[in-house]
């Protein structure tokens, strides 16, 4: 089992943090079902945003499985420090520093993988953050700048001199963006360079990859992100895999059905009608995006501005997909 600090996490399956995505709701049903370890969207630095409604809702935990991890961005030294004071002074029990965000208005802020850029500065961000806080801080960055100046390998070793608890690395620069397909060599050379444990991110969307991963870089562990998007169970089936060598069948269809209505009330509970109807379609979609009949059923979501509405819909929607049998069939 891996230790972040005080707290033995029940495996090695995290799901990775994304803006627009782990939201709390989201968390909890990863967690629920099978993930080890979850992070948060990423909270903004600037104490000007700390009291907007969108920086409350990023660092509400309220109920949240342990531990609770707070992922905060940004490119000066004291206020990230004063950042994780405040989060932690919330209820984080973790922070989780980013320097991997590629997006380019993350990135032209000098926040996210742009920091990379400046190895000094990054250094004077983890003392600071390290220094300010008693919990757990930990590190989530990318191979480097681009491929011409990868860095992750300073980086790690800075990182571990600043008492960073642990690592996860994207086996991509920023310049790649999402682009190609990740690379897991640096990984494995992070990890036989730091004694800190390390987390490898990337391109893990099966059981047999997060398996072939993790032999071939040595990682302590897997961090799942797009792959988690409408398959909220999948880090439990990579659990379950790296376990026992066998696979889970596919989701049951009445059990997906209960699973949307149960993420998508809590959804409506943490939004409010208006935003949160809006912001499930997104949801919906990644659910439906396969099966068959899938595309024209998110279509219609689309313009659907009711939650019980939109509810009745999904049920529906699910309830026809037992024509093709009791478990989940993927139009592919």
């Amino acid at each position: 089992m891996l230790q972040i600090g005080p707290y033995l996490l029940r495996n090695n399956v995290f799901l990775a943090p994304m803006a627009g995505v782990t939201d709390r709701p989201f968390r909890q049903l990863c967690k629920r079902l099978g993930a080890g370890y979850a992070v948060s969207e990423m909270a903004a630095s600037n104490p000007r945003l700390w009291q907007t409604e969108k920086s409350a809702r990023r660092t509400n935990h309220d109920g949240e499985m342990e531990p609770k991890a707070v992922q905060i961005a940004g490119a000066n030294p004291l206020e990230l420090a004063q950042c994780a004071q405040f989060n932690v002074d919330r209820g984080a029990q973790i922070i989780d520093i980013n320097m991997g965000c590629p997006v380019k208005k993350v990135c032209n802020q000098w926040c996210g993988s742009a920091l990379l850029q400046d190895e000094k500065l990054v250094a004077d961000i983890l003392q600071a953050v390290v220094g300010a806080v008693k919990v757990p801080v930990t590190l989530k960055f990318r191979t480097g700048w681009n491929r011409e100046n990868k860095n992750a390998l300073k980086i790690a070793r800075i990182a571990e001199d600043a008492g960073i608890a642990m690592l996860t690395l994207h086996g991509r620069t920023r310049a790649d963006g999402y682009k190609g397909e990740a690379e897991y060599e640096t990984i494995a050379a992070v990890k036989a360079t730091v004694k800190i444990p390390v987390v490898a991110n990337g391109d893990i969307t099966t059981p047999e990859q997060a398996q072939r991963v993790l032999q071939q870089t040595k990682a302590d562990a897997v961090m799942i992100g797009r792959a988690a998007q409408g398959r909220p169970w999948i880090c439990g089936e990579i659990d379950h895999f790296l376990r026992t060598g066998t696979h889970l069948p596919p989701p049951l269809v009445n059990d997906v059905r209960s699973l949307m209505d149960e993420h998508l009330r809590a959804h409506y509970a943490f939004y409010g009608e208006f935003l949160g109807v809006r912001t499930a379609r997104k949801h919906i979609g990644w659910y439906v995006r396969d099966l068959i009949g899938g595309e024209i059923f998110r279509q219609q979501m689309n313009v659907m501005d009711d939650c019980e509405e939109q509810l009745a819909a999904v049920d529906a929607f699910f309830a026809s997909q037992l024509v093709h049998g009791e478990r989940l069939k993927y139009d592919v």
